[in-house]
C-alpha cells in the first residue's frame, strides 16, 4: 500500500531551519521544500530536499508550514505567505506569541521551541497548539522528543530546551579542559566528556530512578565521585543555572512584549 509522504515547507533556511529539513530528510517519509532569500543557504539544504526556491508564496501548496525566520522577519513573512485554512502554520520564532501568527494567517497556528539536535533526529521540543495536531505530531517524533506545554511557559521553555544546548556545550568544554588541565589527552578528554554527558542523559531519560538516587549510585562511600560532589555542592553552582535559564527567559518575555501591540 502506497503512504502519501507530508508535504512540508520550511521558510528561513539559518542554522534551526536547517536542521529541521535535514532531520525530515533522515526519515524519506517527506517531501522538503526549503525556502530562503538567501541563495547560499538554500545551496546547504538542497541535497536534503524536494525544492528549494526564494518565492515564500511557494509554500502555500504544503501541508505543513515551518517559518523558522528570526522573530522581527515573522511579520514580513506572514505578508507573503498566504496559507488556506486547512493548512498549519508551525512557528519557531522565539517570542512570538501565537495570536500574532493568527491575526496574520488562516491556517491552524502551531508554535514550537525546537533545538538543532533536530538533524539528528535527538530533539528536545516544547509544543503549545490548541489541539493536538496529528501530522506536525507525526513530523514531531521523527524529529526527537517532544512535550505539550500552556504557551504562558514557553519563555522558560526558549531557555530550558531552546538555549540549552549551548549551556550543555559550555560544561562539556569546561570538564574537557580541566581534565586536559590534569593531564589528560585533548582528543581523549573530549570524547569522554562529551560520551559521558550523553550517557548520563540516556540513563536519565531511561531510568525510573531520579536524579538524586542516580547520582548516589555513582557516589560510592570514600570514593572520587563523592568528593567531587561535595565541592558542586558547597559551589553557587545551582544558582548560577537559575540565573543562566533566567536570563535567557527574560530575553524571550522581552522579545514576547514587542508584539503585544500589533
Amino acid at each position: 500500500m502506497d503512504v502519501r509522504m507530508t508535504d512540508v515547507s520550511v521558510i528561513g533556511c539559518g542554522h534551526m531551519g536547517s536542521a529541521l529539513v535535514r532531520g525530515l530528510a533522515r526519515t524519506g517519509s517527506h517531501r522538503v521544500t526549503a525556502c530562503d532569500l538567501d541563495t547560499s543557504a538554500l545551496e546547504a539544504v538542497e541535497p536534503y530536499c524536494a525544492e528549494t526556491t526564494t518565492d515564500i508564496g511557494a509554500a502555500a501548496a504544503s501541508d505543513v508550514v515551518f517559518v523558522a525566520v528570526k522573530p522581527e522577519a515573522v511579520a514580513a513573512v506572514l505578508a507573503d505567505l498566504d496559507l488556506p485554512g486547512d493548512a498549519t502554520l508551525v512557528t519557531i520564532a522565539a517570542g512570538v506569541p501565537r495570536s500574532f501568527v493568527q491575526s496574520h494567517t488562516d491556517a491552524a497556528v502551531v508554535r514550537i521551541m525546537p533545538n538543532l539536535a533536530a538533524e539528528l533526529g535527538e530533539m528536545a521540543a516544547a509544543v503549545a497548539w490548541d489541539e493536538e495536531d496529528e501530522t506536525v505530531a507525526g513530523l514531531l517524533d521523527d524529529l526527537g522528543e517532544w512535550v505539550a506545554i500552556d504557551e504562558s511557559r514557553m519563555d522558560v521553555a526558549t531557555a530550558l530546551n531552546g538555549s540549552g544546548p549551548a549551556f550543555v556545550y559550555y560544561l562539556i568544554q569546561a570538564m574537557r579542559e580541566a581534565a586536559v588541565a590534569e593531564g589528560l589527552d585533548p582528543d581523549a578528554a573530549a570524547t569522554l566528556a562529551a560520551q559521558t554527558f550523553k550517557g548520563a542523559a540516556e540513563t536519565v531519560i531511561q531510568s525510573e530512578a531520579d536524579t538524586e538516587a542516580l547520582i548516589d549510585a555513582v557516589c560510592s562511600e570514600g570514593g572520587t565521585t563523592i568528593e567531587g560532589m561535595a565541592v558542586l555542592r558547597d559551589s553557587d553552582v545551582e544558582s548560577v543555572i537559575e540565573e543562566t535559564l533566567g536570563a535567557a527567559a527574560e530575553r524571550s518575555r522581552e522579545l514576547a512584549g514587542g508584539f503585544d501591540d500589533e
